[in-house]
C-alpha cells in the first residue's frame, strides 16, 4: 500500500498494486491490458517466486525473484535494449545517417483505439513503401536503400501521438548490386536524396489509400466513438479532412551521427509510455470528493523541451499508460530493403563495397555464440554472480523460491 504522499523509488508497479482492482473494476479491459497490469505488479516480488543464493566466501544469503519479462514492464527489457543497441551499432554503414520520423493527423486517434494492428499495419506499409518507392526512383537515387523503422505511440505527457522514426543511411545499393549509389545532386553529401516535402506527400496519399481499402473491405472495426463512420458519407468526410491537413514530416541528419540518434532511440524500443524514474509522488486525498493524483516529470516541447512537472488523477495516469500497450506479439521494430534479415547477404555485400565485410560477417558469428553471462558482462563490465557485499565470492543457488499464493 502507498502510505505517504511522497516516496521515494515510486514505481508504475505501486500505483497498478494500489489502484489497479479499483480501475479493472470501473473499465471494460482487453486482455492485453489485463495482462500487462498483472505483469507489471507481480515483477520481481514473491508472486512470481525466485531462488535464494548463498555467497560462498561470506555467506550472505541473498533472494533473487523472477522478472515478468513483459515488454511493457518499466523494470525489463535493459538487457535486450542493450543486446539491440549494440547489435544495430555494429551495422552502421561508414556513411550519413538520416532520422526520419513520420506522422499522421490526430483525427486518426479515436480510429485507432479499435483498430491499433490494422491501423500501425498501415502506418509501416505507407511509410516503408513511400521511402523504397523515392530511394528507387532515378529522379531521387535509383537505388535500394535500407532502414529501420520504430513506432512511437506517445508523446512525454503520455497522450496518444503516433509517430514512425526511421534511420536511413544516405545512399543505395545499385541494381546490379556492384555499385554504393550517392545521391546525384551532391556526392557523399550530408543533404539527402529527397525533399521533406516530397516525403511527407506521397506518405499520406499512400496511408490514406490503404486506409480507404481496410474500410471497404470492412477490416475497420467502427463502433464506440467512431461507429459513425459506418456511413460512407461520414468515412469520406474524414478521410477529406485528413487529406486538407499537413502531416509533420522531417528528416534531418542526427546530430553527433548515427550512433546518437540510435542511443535516443533505445530509450524507447524496449520500453513503453514512462519509465519509473520519471515518477516523482502520489498526492493522497483523504477527502473522498477529490481523487488522488499521480506527479510525473515531461518534457514541455511549447516551452523549448524544458523539464516540468505534471500531475493526473491515478485512474488517468492508468488510462494513458495503457492506450500504448500493444496487442500481443506486435512488432514495433522492423527492417526494410538492404537492412532486412531476408537481405543479409545485400547488407554483407555493401559492408565489403564499403571496406567492412570480413570483420563484420565475423562479429555477427561471434555474437550468435554469446551467453547471457557473456553479454551481461560486456555490456556491463560486471561479472554477473559477485557477491554485492564482499565483492569477492560467487553466489550460489541455495534453494527455489516458490511462488507466493495469489
Amino acid at each position: 500500500m502507498i502510505h505517504s504522499q511522497s516516496r521515494n523509488g515510486l514505481e508504475v508497479a505501486d500505483i497498478f498494486q494500489e489502484y489497479g482492482s479499483a480501475y479493472r473494476a470501473n473499465h471494460n479491459l482487453s486482455l492485453d491490458y489485463l495482462k500487462a497490469m498483472s505483469a507489471i505488479t507481480a515483477c520481481r516480488t514473491k508472486a512470481l517466486g525466485g531462488h535464494l543464493e548463498e555467497c560462498n566466501k561470506c555467506g550472505a544469503e541473498v533472494p533473487s525473484y523472477n522478472s515478468c519479462r513483459n515488454r511493457f514492464c518499466p523494470k525489463c527489457g535493459w538487457l535486450a535494449k542493450e543486446k539491440w543497441l549494440y547489435k544495430r551499432k555494429k551495422e552502421l554503414l561508414p556513411v550519413s545517417y538520416f532520422h526520419v520520423v513520420l506522422t499522421i493527423s490526430d483525427l486518426l486517434n479515436p480510429l485507432i483505439r479499435y483498430n491499433e494492428k490494422t491501423v500501425y499495419d498501415i502506418f509501416f506499409k505507407a511509410g516503408s513503401e513511400t521511402l523504397l518507392t523515392l530511394g528507387r526512383d532515378i529522379n531521387h537515387l535509383g537505388a535500394e536503400i535500407g532502414f529501420m523503422a520504430i513506432l512511437h505511440t506517445w508523446g512525454s505527457n503520455m497522450i496518444d501521438h503516433p509517430h514512425l522514426h526511421c534511420v536511413v543511411p544516405c545512399g543505395g545499393l545499385s541494381d546490379d548490386g556492384m555499385e554504393w549509389m550517392w545521391p546525384r545532386k551532391s556526392k557523399k553529401s550530408r543533404k539527402f536524396f529527397v525533399h521533406v516535402n516530397i516525403i511527407s506527400d506521397l506518405f499520406k496519399k499512400k496511408f490514406l489509400y490503404y486506409l480507404d481499402h481496410a474500410y471497404q473491405n470492412g477490416k475497420l472495426k467502427l463502433k464506440g466513438n467512431v461507429a459513425y463512420l459506418q456511413t460512407p458519407t461520414a468515412f469520406n468526410k474524414l478521410k477529406n479532412q485528413l487529406y486538407s491537413k499537413k502531416w509533420v514530416t522531417y528528416c534531418k541528419r542526427p546530430f553527433g551521427g548515427p550512433e546518437h540518434v540510435l542511443e535516443y532511440l533505445s530509450r524507447y524500443t524496449h520500453r513503453v509510455a514512462i519509465s519509473n524514474d520519471r515518477l516523482i509522488r502520489i498526492k493522497i486525498c483523504p477527502d473522498q470528493s477529490q481523487e488522488d493524483r499521480v506527479y510525473f516529470r515531461w518534457k514541455n516541447y511549447r516551452t523549448g523541451g524544458k523539464l516540468e512537472e505534471m500531475s493526473l488523477t491515478v485512474f488517468e495516469f492508468i488510462r494513458r499508460f495503457l492506450l500504448h500497450v500493444l496487442p500481443t506479439g506486435y512488432r514495433k521494430i522492423r527492417y526494410y530493403g538492404i537492412l532486412a534479415s531476408r537481405n543479409r547477404l545485400k547488407l554483407w555485400t555493401v559492408q565489403e563495397i564499403l571496406g567492412n565485410s570480413q570483420g563484420f560477417q565475423k562479429q555477427e558469428t561471434e555474437d550468435s555464440e554469446k551467453s547471457f553471462e557473456d553479454w551481461f558482462l560486456e555490456l556491463t563490465g560486471i561479472k554477473p554472480g559477485i557477491c554485492p557485499f564482499c565483492n569477492e565470492g560467487h553466489l550460489i543457488c541455495k534453494r527455489e523460491l516458490m511462488r507466493a499464493p495469489p
